[in-house]
C-alpha cells in the first residue's frame, strides 16, 4: 500500500535544497508500486514527476500541483563482472561496491552525487568516462504499456549528457547492469581517492548545488578555442570548450543573485549559499546565458531539469 505525503517539501529531496511543497509526495519500489502511483495520479486527474536522487533538478518555489514519485534503492547485487543495481541506489555505492569487489572501470565516476537511475537518464560522465560506456542492459517500466522490457546499451541511445529516457519520458528506469572488469583493489581505491580529491580541490562537493548547470557547448570559434589553449595549457576536447570556463571569461565567478551564486571554485556550479530560492537561481541563469551570448556569441544549455515553472 502507497504511503502519500502532503504538501511534502521537494527541498528535503533535492541537492539543491530549493523547492516548495508537492501535493502529493510517495516512495516506490519496482514496477509494482510505480504503476500504482500512476494510476493514483491518473485517477487524481493530477500531473506526476519521477525522481532519483535529487540531484541535476530545481523544482520552483511554487512546489510541483501534482503527484512527485521518488524511486527507492531496489538493491544491489553482484556477478562475476557485471553489478545490477535499483535505479535509486546512489553512484557512491555502486562505485564503492566495485572497489570493494576489485571490478575496475567506474574510478572516474567516484564522487558523482545521484542515483543510478539519474545518471543513466542524463549519461553522466566525468575524467573521460560516461556510464553509457559501462552499461549493458536496462530495465524500464513503460507507464504507457504497463510492461517491464529490457534494452540493450545499443538500444539507450548514449550520447553526450543525452539517452533515449531523455527522449521517450514513458520509459521509467528501474534498474540497470553494469558491465566491468577485474583489477586490483589496491589500486581502484588509489584512483578513487585521487579523483575524490580532484573533484574536492575544483569544488566543495559538500555544497548545496545541482552539479554542473550547463553542458558544455561546441565552439566554433578559433579565435576563441586559441584563446583557451593559451589560458589552460590544453587544447578543447571534441570540439566542446568548458562552460564554466566560458562563464569565467565574461567575468561572472562569484556572482549572486540573492542566496544563489556562482561558484568562485568552478563557474559551471551555482551554489545555495543558504535561503536561495529558485528564483533566484533563474535569474542568474538568465544572466549568465545572456552575457555569454552577448559577449561570446555561444549559447549555453541547461544540464539541471527545471521543474514547475
Amino acid at each position: 500500500m502507497l504511503h502519500i505525503r502532503k504538501q511534502e517539501p521537494l527541498s528535503r529531496h533535492t541537492s539543491f535544497g530549493i523547492g516548495g511543497p508537492a501535493d502529493m509526495f510517495v516512495e516506490v519500489a519496482g514496477p509494482l508500486e510505480i504503476a500504482e502511483s500512476i494510476e493514483l495520479a491518473l485517477r487524481e486527474k493530477v500531473p506526476y514527476f519521477v525522481i532519483g536522487g535529487g540531484t541535476n533538478i530545481l523544482f520552483a518555489d511554487a512546489g510541483y500541483r501534482g503527484l512527485v514519485i521518488k524511486i527507492a534503492d531496489g538493491g544491489i547485487a553482484v556477478r562475476g563482472p557485471v553489478i545490477e543495481a535499483g535505479a535509486g541506489i546512489s553512484l557512491k555505492r555502486i562505485t564503492e561496491t566495485a572497489r570493494d569487489q576489485s571490478l575496475a572501470g567506474m574510478a572516474n565516476l567516484a564522487g558523482i552525487p545521484g542515483s543510478l537511475g539519474g545518471a543513466v537518464r542524463g549519461n553522466a560522465g566525468a575524467f573521460g568516462t560516461e556510464i553509457g560506456g559501462l552499461v549493458r542492459s536496462v530495465k524500464v517500466f513503460n507507464k504507457d504499456t504497463g510492461m517491464v522490457r529490457e534494452l540493450s546499451t545499443e538500444a539507450c541511445g548514449f550520447a553526450y549528457r543525452e539517452s533515449l529516457f531523455k527522449k521517450q519520458v514513458e520509459l521509467i528506469i528501474l534498474s540497470a547492469e553494469i558491465l566491468l572488469t577485474p583489477g586490483d583493489k589496491g589500486i581502484i581505491s588509489s584512483e578513487m581517492e585521487r579523483i575524490i580529491a580532484l573533484r574536492e580541490s575544483k569544488h566543495a562537493q559538500s555544497a548545496k548545488c545541482a552539479g554542473s548547470f550547463f553542458m558544455n557547448p561546441v565552439v566554433k570559434d578559433e579565435k576563441l578555442r586559441e584563446e583557451f589553449t593559451r589560458d589552460t595549457g590544453a587544447p578543447p576536447k571534441d570540439e566542446k570548450l568548458p562552460a564554466g570556463w566560458l562563464i569565467d571569461h565574461v567575468g561572472l565567478r562569484g556572482k549572486h543573485v540573492g542566496g544563489a551564486r556562482v561558484s568562485d571554485q568552478h563557474p559551471n556550479y551555482i551554489i545555495n549559499t543558504g535561503g536561495a530560492t529558485a528564483e533566484d537561481v533563474i535569474i542568474l541563469v538568465s544572466l549568465i546565458k545572456r552575457r555569454v551570448r552577448d559577449d561570446l556569441r555561444v549559447q549555453l544549455k541547461e544540464e539541471v531539469q527545471m521543474v514547475g515553472f
